[in-house]
């Protein structure tokens, strides 16, 4: 007898009945969910499974792999299934660019990844929507401005930090190192408003530890298993010690909030926290006491802000160093124009538009390390014909950034570290149409002015310095350029030697 004999006959005939009739209804429920037709010729794509979707043709570690290869097969606009959940994916500079600026409104609302959700409840920028992200985000964009964007007091601080950071690496002594935790706190004190901590302050590093930690949970298959089928992944591990962490994360930014409250002056602002409770101090004043400007919004802002800042500035810059160290003829040339058109002096941002080999390789860092390989969940806030295909409204939308960055019909060299991409013939930065790191339309990175500004001064700080080589015992040739999947590509853990060439 067969384990299906015994099994099946373990069961009653009602059991074995009721068995197959709830199949049935997954199969007509979720069958039916799949095929059903709008209003128009829907975007192609795989045929999906019911219930599993289109999970098992997905490399959940390398989903941007899989969507690259399936563009080639159903072209730039598609669909696939995650799960039971829709997903409309953008492909090619051509058509996320047509979708997120010329229909900007269409494609302009947030489809949050449930555990985001769960965390924020809505509150913040960077996971929000409706009024109150309006809100948020025009307070911010208009703060990071005043605080940040252009500003001489902003460039001085950064310029302060890099002389920390300066200072922290030449205590290796030329030994091998890791640059995370350094280069970490060094960005980190430039998102923070009002307070700066030394690197070994111990609370500052658990508050970097944890923010990492919860990082790297994004990108595990666990969690992204648990957004897609929350009812019954719930228990699971990651999930709760990313909660964890949140909790932990929460209570020490608190502190930090408390300590800028109690010390907070109207007449003087220090920084976003202090712009935020003088504008609910005007408002309760003026009577109004339902505004957006309360503690829950201004926790989450914070906290995405702090995120966001750090985690994608301080991932260019580790990419920055591994890659003028892989290629030291680039180094070369960055440090052969640094000392012809600096000299001696501090490199200020001024000095950008005349650093024009500097200026591509910065850009051409960011192209290539793609960290940001999906764009976040886009989703569509109402019915729209797109490209001849019809999308409708609530559908989760993905911008395939790495398409975008690694456009074979828009660069030369795609795969390679190619700083001429953005250079003229003449050996000038010149702008590309298709640099699209900080995203585009509604949604756009609103510190995108700020992060260039430090990726420019820490940069150009570090490599006016020192001459950045392997580890002893490795070859250029060895460094492993192999991206690690959190939410964002890391590069995978290495070590470097800063020796000091003045």
């Amino acid at each position: 007898m067969g384990i299906l004999d015994i099994f099946l006959q373990a069961w009653s005939t009602s059991s074995l009945l009721m068995a197959l009739v709830v199949l049935m209804c997954f199969y007509i429920l979720f069958s039916s969910s799949f095929s059903s037709q709008d209003e128009g010729k829907e975007p192609p794509g795989p045929k999906p499974l019911p219930f599993l979707g289109n999970l098992l043709q997905l490399d959940l570690r390398r989903p941007y792999h899989t969507l690259m290869e399936l563009s080639r097969k159903y072209g730039s606009v598609f669909t696939i299934y995650m799960g039971t959940n829709k997903v409309v994916v953008l492909a090619g500079y051509k058509t996320v660019k047509e979708a997120l600026v010329n229909h900007a409104q269409e494609f302009g609302d947030r489809d949050p990844f449930l555990i985001f959700q769960e965390y924020n409840q809505g509150h913040g920028i960077t996971w929000a929507n409706g009024e109150s992200w309006k809100e948020m985000r025009r307070f911010t964009l208009t703060n990071l401005k005043d605080f940040g964007m252009g500003k001489k007091a902003c460039e001085d601080k950064i310029i302060e930090e890099c002389n920390q950071l300066i200072g922290v690496l030449k205590q290796f002594k030329g030994e091998a190192f890791d640059k995370t935790t350094p280069i970490f706190c060094a960005v980190c004190n430039i998102i923070c408003s009002g307070i700066r901590f030394e690197y070994d302050d111990p609370e500052f590093r658990s508050l970097l530890e944890d923010m990492s930690r919860r990082g790297r949970l994004l990108g595990t298959i666990s969690i992204q298993v648990y957004n897609m089928f929350p009812r019954f992944f719930k228990w699971i591990g990651n999930r709760k010690l990313f909660f964890r962490l949140g909790v932990a994360s929460r209570k020490q930014n608190l502190k930090i909030i408390s300590h800028l409250k109690e010390t907070h002056i109207p007449e003087m602002c220090r920084g976003f926290v202090d712009a935020f409770l003088l504008r609910n101090q005007n408002l309760e004043t003026s009577g109004i006491t339902n505004s957006h400007f309360h503690d829950d919004n201004l926790m989450a802002t914070v906290l995405n802000l702090f995120a966001a800042g750090t985690d994608t500035t301080s991932n260019t810059l580790r990419w920055a160093l591994l890659l003028v160290t892989k290629y030291p003829e680039i180094q070369d040339q960055v440090q052969e124009e640094l000392s012809r058109v600096i000299g001696p002096r501090q490199v200020q941002i001024q000095d950008r538009k005349n650093l024009h080999f500097v200026n591509a390789v910065l850009h051409e860092i960011q192209r290539l390390a793609n960290i940001a390989p999906i764009s976040l969940p886009r989703k569509t806030s109402q019915d729209v014909t797109f490209q001849g295909q019809f999308i409708k409204k609530g559908t989760t939308v993905f911008p395939l950034l790495t398409s975008v960055l690694y456009d074979e019909s828009e660069w030369e060299n795609p795969h390679s570290f190619y700083p001429a991409h953005f250079l003229d013939k003449d050996g000038r930065f010149v702008k590309r149409d298709a640099f699209m790191p900080f995203f585009a339309g509604l949604r756009a990175c609103p510190g995108e002015s700020l992060a260039k500004m430090e990726l420019f001064l820490f940069f150009t700080s570090l490599m006016k310095y020192f001459r950045f080589t392997p580890a002893p015992g490795v070859s250029e040739d060895l460094l492993d350029l192999t991206p690690c999947m959190r939410l964002t590509f890391d590069p995978v853990p290495h070590k470097l030697c800063a020796a000091p060439r003045i």
